[in-house]
């Protein structure tokens, strides 16, 4: 075994919003060289594993609450910049890095990632990959995570893609590597609760408009009416004024307020996992929570009443006999998903989800135990693409090759109090705008 992995391991886990958060500090845990996990994360104090993690200023920024809410643990966690977090990784002695953030973002570390460990024999492992189902701009998403170490892949399905995107392009595609969906676990479905418990699983940015929202809310509402023995809920992913990975310019909290919805039915927040804990019928359009509930053989339906479109996601579960209607599960269906499809999504219902990893924690132990590691190599450069890569840099404050602007966020000291208040006011000044100036703008400007 390495030395790097009979002493401490440190990783550092750079996410930009709640959610990336959650999937970076469990894909660490999950991912350090080790032995296999037979139930769930592995106590990092037993194996010592030292987390840092460092969350990247924006709109999605998570807030107290919701870091509370993921429930994930490190040994420091802190605010950043991407040059402050650069700043950071000068002269590290970290050994894995994991980027858990949007293309764009993966791709402006990566280079600037290269700029700072130039020349530097045993640079960190750099891992990135994605919070969840890959069902939109594959090949974009793709090339901008590529010069990463390790890209995961979260299922079967989705590492054939990757591997034929890149090699489509002529980059090298030995990066790839088959995982799973890290926050997947919990106890299988072992039959009905008392009261029996739907839950309808909301996402921030699916669907769009409020004439959609109104009518999910509607039937959902329906559906309590005309089962009162049942408890249905509503399961938020924010509060008013919060962001997660996606902009929620319509929340559901709102929305309702101007319906009537009968006694047993419920908003809850919360963890996932725990929600599931209680869950006879899992709802949603295309969620990622319907791969947690399939994890758990608990029932799940992607609701088709908005049509099956690319748009909304849930086109993704066409064979996974989860598609219903509202119609349907009024009526009382239960779907019934279909084995082999939910075997290649990463799924592993079959329980061999303790070994999901195994192959990842043997690339990184080969990584660390090699004398030296070669540069980070992007795909895009500003010879490759010379017209999209300086753009992406600029809006991290970094110039084509990796370096900050002149005028980047100051990444020599701490913020002191004055600045810490301006930024918590100009980042709720900008949420705000985002999510009740700008949709009546655009609702004026359609009259």
């Amino acid at each position: 075994m390495p030395p790097s992995t009979t002493k401490s391991l440190r990783i550092a886990v750079l996410a930009d919003s709640d959610t990336r958060w959650k999937w970076g500090a469990l894909t660490a845990d999950r991912i350090a060289p080790g032995p296999s996990m037979e139930a769930g994360p592995r106590d990092g104090a037993q194996v010592g594993l030292a987390l840092d993690g460092y969350l990247l200023r924006g709109r999605a920024t998570p807030t107290a609450r919701q870091l509370e809410e993921v429930g994930v643990r490190a040994d420091s966690l802190r605010e950043v910049t991407a040059v402050e977090f650069l700043h950071a990784m000068d002269g590290t002695s970290y050994d894995i890095v994991v980027l858990a953030l949007v293309g764009g973002g993966v791709q402006a570390m990566l280079h600037g990632l290269a700029r700072v460990w130039e020349g530097l024999e045993k640079r960190p492992v750099v891992v990135t990959g994605y919070v969840g189902v890959v069902y939109e701009k594959l090949a974009d998403g793709l090339l901008l995570r590529h010069g990463a170490d390790l890209v995961l892949a979260n299922s079967r399905q989705d590492a054939e893609r990757f591997r034929a995107v890149y090699e489509g392009v002529g980059a090298d595609a030995s990066s790839v590597t088959e995982v799973a969906l890290p926050f997947l676990g919990g106890a299988a479905y072992e039959g009905e609760h008392d009261p029996y418990t739907v839950v309808f699983a909301v996402q921030p940015s699916v669907p769009d408009n409020r004439r959609d929202r109104v009518y999910l809310l509607d039937r959902l509402i329906r559906h309590a009416r005309l089962h009162p023995e049942r408890e249905v809920l509503l399961k938020l992913r924010s509060r008013p004024g919060e962001h997660t990975t996606h902009i929620e310019e319509l929340p559901y909290q709102k929305l309702i307020q101007r319906l009537d919805p009968p006694a047993n039915f419920r908003l809850v927040y919360g963890n996932m996992g725990e929600v599931l804990d209680r869950t006879d019928l899992l709802v949603t359009i295309s969620s990622t929570a319907a791969l947690e509930s399939l994890h758990r053989r608990i029932p799940t339906a992607v609701l088709t009443d908005l049509g099956i479109r690319e748009v909304l996601g849930n086109h993704h579960f066409v064979g996974s006999g989860c598609l219903a209607s509202w119609d349907q599960l009024d009526a009382g269906h239960r779907p019934l998903p279909d084995e082999e499809w939910v075997a290649r999504q990463g799924v592993v219902a079959d329980g061999s989800y303790a070994h999901a990893f195994d192959a990842a924690r043997e690339r990184i132990a080969k990584l660390l135990a090699a004398p030296e590691r070669p540069p980070l190599t992007p795909y895009y450069t500003p010879v490759t693409a010379p017209g999209y890569l300086p753009g992406i840099l600029a809006r991290h404050h970094l110039g084509p090759d990796g370096t900050p602007l002149p005028g980047a966020p100051a990444h020599d000291r701490e913020p002191g109090p004055v600045r810490q208040i301006v930024r918590r006011a100009a980042r709720g000044a900008y949420r705000h705008g985002v999510q009740r100036v700008a949709p009546v703008i655009r609702r004026m400007g359609e009259l």
